[in-house]
């Protein structure tokens, strides 16, 4: 729920920003069930996710990957967005590069994206980097780290500013390209920074054509009215899904998935794991073809 981790990062392109890319076979989508009213639904399947990964931490505060790895295994998505995310970041994840032995052990493509990108601990270290990243096990064609309104965690006396942190990528999913974008808003009571950062995700979705999905950790119900402009471009995969925060007995539904016009959902669920101080949420969706 609350990010930890301040030099700004510009957008950069698939080549470099590309953590590891890892070949794998997209496992197909389970089908919706029949007589579901878009059971029928045109276009190929695409099953995603979001899952704020506390770092590796479980709602124990224990930190253990491995169990991290197990629940984004069961949840047998071709596209997941992380939140929450540690490179070579500190002692709380062993300085390990989350982004990079998640995507090895899922054989899963990955883009990370930081919001924070620190000098060493040591000289001649590895950069600490904290932020979110995308797995895929679909071809990865673009991607792109874009700065959003924040309030750093990492400055004292902060003031509202452009940082980085809101990841776009490109994935083929069977011909047919879909920009799927990850996001971690906010955790402040006072909503207006989420406001700005709402205003600032719409923008950068404007720029690009085709179908999109918006998942991640927005630190607001769906309903607050801060996310009140999502609602008149993208839909609520699940609007009447379960809470996600905190991950044992949740009373809140902050962790959502968002879909363009055009993209069927044919079943969505949070699912009850406590790998993470939050639950993952996961959407089996239909994306139409293109010239149709």
């Amino acid at each position: 729920m609350k990010q930890n981790s301040p030099r700004p990062v510009r957008g950069v392109a698939v080549g470099a920003a590309l953590t590891a890319v890892l070949f794998a076979t997209a496992s197909p989508a389970p089908a919706a069930d029949a007589g579901t009213p878009e059971a029928a639904a045109p276009g190929v399947p695409l099953r995603v996710a979001t899952y704020n990964i506390h770092a590796g931490a479980g709602e124990d505060g224990v930190f253990d990957l491995d169990r991290t790895a197990r629940a984004l295994r069961d949840l047998n998505a071709d596209v997941i967005g992380l939140q929450e995310v540690d490179v070579h970041w500190g002692g709380r994840s062993d300085f390990v590069d989350e982004a990079r032995a998640l995507a090895g052990t899922l054989d899963m493509r990955v883009f990370f994206a930081p919001i924070y990108d620190l000098d060493p601990v040591a000289g001649g270290g590895e950069r600490r980097r904290y932020g979110v990243a995308v797995l895929s096990r679909h071809p990865v064609t673009g991607a792109e780290n874009h700065e959003i309104t924040r309030l750093s965690t990492q400055t004292p006396d902060p003031v509202p500013a452009p940082m980085p942190g809101f990841a776009e990528v490109t994935v083929d999913v069977g011909g047919t390209r879909v920009r799927v974008y990850t996001t971690h808003l906010d955790h402040r009571a006072d909503p207006s920074v989420r406001e700005a950062q709402v205003a600032d995700m719409l923008d950068v979705l404007a720029a690009d054509r085709g179908p999109k999905v918006l998942v991640g950790d927005f630190n607001a119900e769906a309903a607050a009215p801060e996310l009140a402009p999502l609602w008149q471009r993208l839909r609520d995969a699940d609007p009447y899904g379960g809470g996600t925060y905190p991950a044992a007995e949740p009373v809140k539904r902050i962790d959502l998935v968002a879909v363009s016009p055009g993209i069927a959902v044919t079943g969505a669920e949070a699912v009850a794991t406590e790998a993470s101080d939050h639950r993952p949420v996961v959407a089996d969706l239909r994306i139409r073809r293109r010239g149709r």
